[in-house]
């Protein structure tokens, strides 16, 4: 709608709370009154949200004169988030999913990282058909529509209301789109269902995108039940403009495009809220535009969120969980820490240290809280007593003593410049914007923070924010940039979300580009991803889509009992019962893994724990192993069995199959996990007729760190070969390249000869066996070369060894090792002794005599480029000062470091270099020895793409096996000179300490 020059342009915002719903009613013209707040409104969050949101509305519309001038109305609501979180059977609907993959992804089916009870509410039949794009955009497979049509009959058969459509790289398919292809079927043959495309909803990224289009699709039949109510609700307050949702990256949703993709509105809160804070510092004479962290202090939790200087929220990583789901769309990046109004203050009698949360009163604060008559004694309380504010009555609180004010006001204040200082992205200071009724707990000085500020209507800044959200416009894809240059393609891709944003109902005039990156996609020349978004302000020129009348009075239909889960769940729900059973410290010290007959059958939990062994043990690189795991977990479910077996069990004749996967984790992460990891069976199932071997009795991982530390298990179950894995591998570690591999250490020939012959697969048809090298390096090199023709990813097996020839080579009892690994984080995590988890890992693995905690700070510098397929760059680690570090546990204080430590890589961590306060360099730990960054607030391991500033970090030595050490090739092939570095010395970390074997250990248990 269009206002006439005379009358200002007004805008309702509302932003729904887990306590209030808060509204106000904002001047965005242009002038002297833009931004002023004409009228405001805070009521409590009612049980039915949309009673709440009329509350709130019908109180500011009181208190003007005249509301025909609106221009807009903005909502930011909680609806189909707490209808997830509640997992509410009336509001959620069971989802078909038919999947284009062609050969690849059967591993990780549909809805296989899904919390159980979460997977029992919403999957439907699942469909893995024909179809699919590779990265340079060919197809995998084409679509077969008889394929499509007899999904949909099936469909029919089970009560079914949505279905979601999902593609391998359909974000990328802007030309065959696959996925609109098959929704226009599936339409055809089923009209009364609700069908999404996933390219809709997320990002790269198969496993995550489909999670996210599921979760869209379960929502919604609800999401057009609730937006039509917004529109009754509008219509009954006599509103005649029109209704926008906010979405969670600060833009705005037509009612239409609400409806039809509900997840957009996840987090809108945090994100109304830091969109809110920049508007009022644009108010602000003296406040330039930059960026600035936004802190939002409520009752019980603060949220901390990074404004760019776009005024719009730092966007979370490329994954990140929601209700134990892995999802990928765009959501701010805000961390919750437990501080609010209502956090609970206590004095340890003994030390007298005071700590504050994370418990809270909550909304029980007006009872209990000492300045409101309770003997709670709250972070307001201490406001109060400081001071800092003037609610309730004082004198309740003039008796607190000030060791405890003085104690609690530091606390405080050390929570919040350490969430600051882990969100920041560099180390210079940066303004904070305090909003939220609970901003009056925080200081006005930060250590790390140029200023902070507290701007009028602060707390209301999330109502501020919903009314001010913008339209936007998203590209995300890869570009070829082999004939013209990066920027050139950049300013076309921006052009193009510019167009997409205008073309949404943005002013052409006030649209500008918010986020613009370019990523490099490792082992592929001449292509690079783009994403790019352009947002502005909604021009008002055009009516946007609302919910037909027909939705307005609808009935939810509740899905009956008896229709939820289909036939094909019986098995996979059939869980061994100790999949979700170690739940306590206890629990975990008594599990024992089952070893019969000198063979240990890995369970689901001995799955989970070698899973995050094998990510310390990558040294940063190797790739996760979690899409791996997810295969493995699904097949023992199913009830297929896999065996570990210790080398000296084998006869000296067995023949020991190894290899494994490479290429670019872009691919990896959209052409997931074939039919049995389809690329690495075929490739071994080539390599094995070729030198005329039915099969080797036993396989082994070529590397334990990383994803590759999982794959032969694969290959090696029930339902493939039924063969049983080596307790060992090849590296004992990760290593980027195939001839750094302890069988090509006791080569002496340097030709690769213990390597070849060697095989890849595609995993679609494309197999190349090569037989012979001038040098051990042309191996990997010439196979990588292809690598990038047959699809930028394969399975890659090498020629099988003779037991016999494996017991100086192999580095034994790994598997053992990653699992001992696994255990003691989980048991770190279980006991609340995360503090302590490096020792705890390093006792798990033999003690200080053959590893130690080299440091533990927080990243304060991370530089990468991408160099012939690999990531090369440097992280730089700073120590923690007594004031940003906290010991959970005075009874086991940390450990202090001092100075820095700077680690470069090459995929993996190749050296420790340590300088002291006075200058100082040590280096404390080089290759061949493994260095691991592990995120020290959960004990994970890191992966060098996940370094990024701000991280408390632990590094974690471990020394190196003797197969690298004890001899001169050992060194030159895995050593520093390896990598460049021939001026480094590699001085040994410690002992090298064999692994205890499970096998052996358990085996006099059982």
């Amino acid at each position: 709608m269009t206002l006439s020059d005379n009358k200002p342009v007004l805008r309702l915002g509302v932003d729904v709370g887990g306590t209030n719903t808060d509204a106000v009613l904002l001047n965005i013209s242009e002038g002297s009154q833009r931004g002023q707040v004409l009228a405001s409104a805070k009521h409590p969050t009612t049980p039915d949200v949309t009673q709440g949101i009329q509350n709130a509305i019908q109180d500011v519309l009181n208190q003007v004169p005249d509301a025909t001038n609106i221009q807009a109305v903005s909502i930011g609501t909680t609806h189909f988030v707490n209808a997830l979180v509640e997992r509410n059977r009336t509001r959620l609907d069971r989802v078909a999913v038919i999947r284009l993959c062609g050969p690849f992804t059967h591993g990780t089916p549909p809805f296989v990282g899904f919390p159980r009870d979460l997977r029992n509410l919403l999957q439907g039949p699942c469909f893995l058909v024909s179809g699919g794009l590779q990265i340079d955009g060919s197809e995998i497979a084409s679509v077969i529509v008889t394929e499509i049509e007899s999904a949909c009959e099936k469909i029919e058969e089970q009560a079914i209301h949505a279905v979601a459509v999902i593609s391998v790289f359909a974000p990328i398919d802007f030309t065959l789109r696959q996925e609109e292809h098959v929704a226009s079927i599936v339409r055809g043959k089923l009209p009364n269902l609700d069908v999404v495309c996933s390219k809709d909803v997320a990002h790269i990224g198969l496993l995550e995108r489909e999670n996210a289009t599921i979760l869209n699709a379960s929502l919604l039949r609800y999401a057009k039940k609730t937006v039509a109510g917004f529109q009754k609700a509008a219509r009954a307050l006599h509103i005649k403009c029109p209704l926008f949702i906010t979405s969670n990256d600060g833009t705005l949703l037509n009612c239409a495009q609400a409806a039809r993709l509900p997840i957009r509105t996840f987090s809108s809160g945090p994100t109304n809220s830091m969109r809110g804070a920049a508007f009022l510092a644009s108010l602000e004479s003296d406040v330039s535009k930059q960026s600035a962290l936004v802190v939002d202090i409520g009752g019980t939790t603060a949220d901390i969120g990074m404004l760019l200087p776009s005024g719009f929220p730092r966007q979370a990583a490329a994954h990140h969980e929601f209700c134990g789901v892995l999802l990928n769309f765009s959501m701010p990046h805000v961390t919750s820490i437990g501080l609010g109004g209502g956090s609970l203050v206590r004095q340890d009698p003994d030390t007298k240290r005071v700590t504050v949360g994370p418990d809270s009163a909550g909304h029980r604060i007006t009872s209990e809280a000492r300045i409101f008559n309770g003997s709670t004694v709250t972070a307001t309380d201490i406001a109060v007593a400081a001071g800092r504010a003037s609610i309730g009555d004082v004198s309740r609180v003039v008796d607190l003593d000030k060791s405890v004010i003085d104690g609690a006001q530091k606390a405080i204040r050390t929570m919040l410049q350490n969430t600051l200082d882990a969100m920041k992205t560099s180390v210079t200071d940066v303004p904070v914007y305090l909003v939220g009724g609970g901003s009056i707990l925080a200081p006005d000085e930060l250590v790390g923070v140029s200023r902070v500020h507290r701007f009028p209507y602060y707390d209301v800044a999330n109502a501020v924010g919903a009314a001010i959200s913008q339209i936007s416009g998203i590209i995300d894809s890869f570009e070829d940039i082999s004939s013209s240059s990066i920027s050139e393609v950049r300013r076309a891709v921006e052009a193009k979300a510019i167009a997409r944003a205008v073309a949404s109902g943005a002013d052409p005039n006030r649209v500008a580009i918010v986020e613009s990156e370019v990523i490099p996609i490792a082992y592929t020349t001449g292509r690079c991803r783009f994403y790019v978004k352009a947002a502005g302000d909604w021009s008002g020129n055009a009516v946007p889509d609302e919910i037909g009348d027909d939705n307005l009075d609808s009935n939810l239909v509740v899905p009956s009992e008896d229709a939820g889960t289909p036939a094909q769940m019986t098995a996979q729900s059939a869980v061994s019962a100790d999949s979700s059973a170690l739940n306590s410290a206890a629990r975990i010290l008594s599990y024992q893994p089952i070893v019969k007959g000198n063979q240990w059958f890995i369970s689901e939990i001995d799955l989970e724990w070698i899973a995050d062994g094998c990510y310390v043990l990558g040294c940063g690189g190797g790739g996760s192993p979690l899409h791996t795991f997810l295969e493995l977990r699904e097949m023992v479910r199913a009830g297929e069995v896999i065996r570990v077996v210790n080398l000296a069990s084998l006869a000296p004749d067995a023949l020991v199959g190894w290899g494994g996967g490479m290429g670019s984790p872009e691919v990896s992460s959209e052409r997931l996990l074939g039919n049995e990891h389809v690329s690495y069976n075929e490739a071994s199932a080539h390599l094995w007729a070729f030198m005329r071997i039915k099969k080797p009795e036993a396989l082994c991982a070529l590397e334990i760190g990383g994803g590759n530390g999982m794959i032969n298990m694969i290959t090696a179950a029930t339902k493939n070969y039924d063969i049983p894995i080596v307790d060992g591998d090849f590296m004992g570690r990760a290593y980027p390249t195939w001839h750094q591999t302890t069988a090509n250490v006791y080569d002496e020939t340097g030709r690769g000869l213990n390597l070849l012959p060697s095989a890849i697969s595609s995993g679609d048809g494309n197999v190349m066996i090569m037989t012979k090298a001038k040098k051990d390096i042309d191996v990997d090199a010439s196979l990588r070369a292809a690598c990038v023709e047959m699809g930028t990813h394969v399975g890659q097996a090498s020629r099988p060894l003779r037991a016999k020839d494996l017991g100086v080579s192999m580095i034994v009892n790994t598997v053992s090792l990653s699992w001992r690994i696994g255990r003691a984080i989980a048991l770190a995590r279980k006991q609340s002794n995360i503090g302590q988890i490096g020792q705890v890992i390093v006792d798990a693995v033999g003690g200080a005599k053959t590893a130690k905690v080299l440091f533990s700070g927080k990243i304060t510098d991370v530089r990468r480029r991408l160099h012939k397929g690999h990531t090369i760059g440097e992280v730089m680690i700073t120590a923690l000062s007594s004031d940003e570090d906290i010991d959970d546990d005075p009874d086991k204080a940390k450990e202090r470091f001092f100075g820095t430590l700077v680690i470069p890589f090459k995929n993996e961590n190749l050296y420790a270099e340590h300088t002291s306060r006075d200058g100082r360099v040590t280096m404390l730990a080089t290759v061949p020895d493994l260095i691991s960054i592990l995120d020290a607030q959960d004990g994970s391991a890191l992966g060098t793409p996940q370094y990024k500033y701000g991280l408390r970090v632990l590094v974690l030595g471990m020394t190196a096996a003797p197969q690298w050490t004890d001899t001169q090739r050992g060194l030159e092939l895995g050593g520093p000179s390896a990598f460049g570095f021939p001026n480094i010395q590699y001085m040994p970390l410690g002992v090298y300490c064999t692994p205890r074997s499970v096998i052996e250990e358990h085996a006099a248990r059982m």
